[in-house]
């Protein structure tokens, strides 16, 4: 009898139709997968193999809009979920409460039906549950499963937006170093990090068979996009970073397994049924009675060439349009040239930021040629952009300064010998934002004015990030920038969402939002001979530290926003979330 090894997560749930989602699970054998609707919808799917496991994305048909219907999954017609005597509701899958189309009156998003979007970022696995104590405090997603389960009446995510750092690969908990050790010679490289796809697979088991996320991830659809610690910390740093990297005897299967792995447990869930059908790699995983040398061979060419594929995507939700940007594996390195984005990428960015609105729409340009072509949405007009990046665009001031005066030296414009210098500090100091990009952050900026000046301009264009440790609200002052938008443009930083800061990077932090932090940015870039840069921007919440979510709540031509701190129960009670913050914003 096949066995449930994984899952189920609802990965998608279609915002135009309101009739169809996608259901990823991983059996142990191979064998037909099939989730089965309590309303009678459902689909069924076969497994496909990869590197001895066996995975199914099912499409889920004969939705109706509007409803909320419990479901099952069955593997060769035996019942695997709900797990036998679960303690958590039955798993649902919850469809728009209109989806007729993005001038309905009750469309998503409108002032009838608000579309909710919790995210976050830096979630290291969760400590067994029989700890007594964790070390980096209450998981804010395990936390956020455990109200929703014993309050079901309460506020639920319309899709959770997870911005990087799903698992780390760099960064292994003490079961996984024991059977690394039971495994292979942990003396040898890369050591206590995971070597290939099969270790691999053990971060996704510890981090997702965790019971509450578990079940929050079968119940309510996902987004996701990696960051460095999903391959390794600092991943394309830097060309320097890359060829010293690629010259040890481990890398090479590190880096592929990486990119395998997140296709098989993120990205696909990503993608539409449209855009799956579209993906001719995917076609052929499933043809295929081993689809392990045809996935192996696509991430190979990724990581050689980050035009070769798409990982970002579009998602829309009535009239919310997200776009989520890969801000690590599409980057140019070469010194001279540095993008954090190649232009296929960014015209792609712009096309899909850009329709819907009355701007004029650049030329359809030349896409990668193994990403999926399907459209990811109406093109109608909408009220609010969202642009996940998992690296923030507005960060502390100082720190922005210090990384604009490090791309500054690294390009040789103090010296070789700051050149050097320059690079070594970029490796050892994670200087490699949007602001180590100086071409780039411009070119976002710029996005962003186009977007928000158009006389459709959406009602709010929200830059959504995690990464750096702490959460804050930045705003940008335009007064200086060539062109103003008319939307209300924020960055909202969340992270961690389960991790730890040194008390050195807080204050850190800290000092870099401070005044004093920005005058002595500024003498770096001096040093630097960079320009002033024409965008400033202010803080406008936090920083707040620890672990933590925040949920945009939009309707109509308003944003709404809530900070919530996972804190541990009083008396050893459960853990709670916590609100620090409530506020919104209102576009024209």
């Amino acid at each position: 009898m096949a066995g449930l090894r994984l899952g189920p997560l609802l990965r998608q749930v279609d915002w135009e139709t309101g009739t169809n989602a996608t259901v990823w699970v991983e059996a142990d054998r191979p064998c037909e997968a099939e989730v089965r609707c309590a309303d009678g919808a459902g689909g069924t799917a076969a497994t496909w193999h990869i590197a001895g496991h066996h995975y199914a994305l099912v499409p889920v048909t004969g939705l109706r809009p509007g409803s909320e219907t419990a479901y099952r999954v069955l593997l060769d017609g035996e019942q695997v979920w709900p797990l036998p005597d679960s303690d958590f509701p039955d798993s649902t899958i919850r469809t728009p409460a209109a989806a007729a189309g993005a001038g309905s009156p009750a469309t998503a998003g409108s002032e009838d039906v608000p579309v909710r979007i919790a995210f976050g970022s830096c979630r290291w696995a969760a400590a067994p549950s029989d700890a007594s104590h964790d070390p980096v405090g209450p998981d804010a997603l395990d936390t956020l499963a455990a109200t929703l389960a014993r309050t079901p009446g309460a506020p639920r995510p319309d899709v959770l937006v997870l911005l990087g750092d799903q698992v780390y690969a760099d960064e292994t908990s003490e079961e996984t170093r024991r059977r690394i050790a039971a495994r292979r010679d942990p003396n040898e490289p890369p050591g206590e990090q995971v070597a290939d796809y099969e270790e691999y697979t053990w971060l996704y088991y510890e981090s997702w068979l965790d019971p509450e996320v578990r079940w929050l991830l079968s119940t309510v659809p996902s987004c996701m996009i990696f960051d460095d610690h999903d391959v390794i910390d600092d991943w394309n740093t830097s060309e320097a970073w890359l060829s010293r990297m690629r010259a040890t005897p481990w890398w090479e299967e590190r880096i592929v397994s990486g990119l395998m792995s997140y296709w098989v447990y993120q990205h696909l869930g990503n993608l539409s049924p449209a855009e799956l059908a579209a993906d001719p790699l995917y076609a052929a995983v499933r043809e295929a009675a081993d689809g392990t040398e045809a996935l192996r061979e696509f991430a190979s060419h990724a990581d050689a060439d980050p035009a070769y594929t798409r990982w970002s995507y579009r998602r829309d939700f009535g009239r919310v349009r997200l776009l989520m940007v890969d801000t690590r594996g599409a980057r140019v390195l070469s010194e001279h040239e540095r993008a954090m984005l190649h232009d296929k990428e960014l015209a792609w960015a712009r096309e899909q930021a850009l329709e819907g609105t009355d701007a004029p729409h650049p030329p359809h340009g030349t896409d990668s040629p193994h990403a999926p072509h399907a459209s990811q949405g109406t093109g109608s007009p909408y009220d609010h952009l969202l642009i996940g990046s998992s690296l923030p665009w507005l960060l502390p001031h100082f720190v922005h300064d210090v990384e604009t005066w490090n791309a500054s030296v690294c390009t040789g414009r103090r010296g070789a010998r700051w050149a050097r210098i320059g690079e070594d500090l970029r490796q050892r100091g994670d200087l490699e934002h949007w602001a180590a990009f100086p071409e780039s952050f411009d070119a976002l900026t710029d996005l962003i004015v186009q977007v928000g000046g158009t006389a459709s301009a959406p009602a709010t264009i929200s830059v959504l990030s995690g990464d750096v440790h702490h959460a804050y609200i930045a705003e940008p002052d335009w007064s200086r920038w060539p062109g103003r938008p008319r939307s209300q443009v924020r960055q909202l930083t969340c992270s961690p969402v389960h991790n730890s800061i040194h008390a050195s990077i807080r204050a850190g932090f800290r000092f870099g939002w401070s005044g004093a932090g920005r005058a002595i940015g500024r003498l770096f870039t001096r040093h630097g001979r960079v320009p002033r840069s024409k965008l400033s921007w202010r803080k406008t919440g936090g920083p707040w530290f620890g672990n933590q979510l925040m949920t945009l709540t939009l309707r109509g031509r308003t944003a709404r926003l809530r900070l919530d701190q996972a804190r541990s129960g009083s008396s050893g009670g459960p853990a709670r979330l916590t609100a620090e913050l409530e506020t919104e914003w209102t576009g024209p």
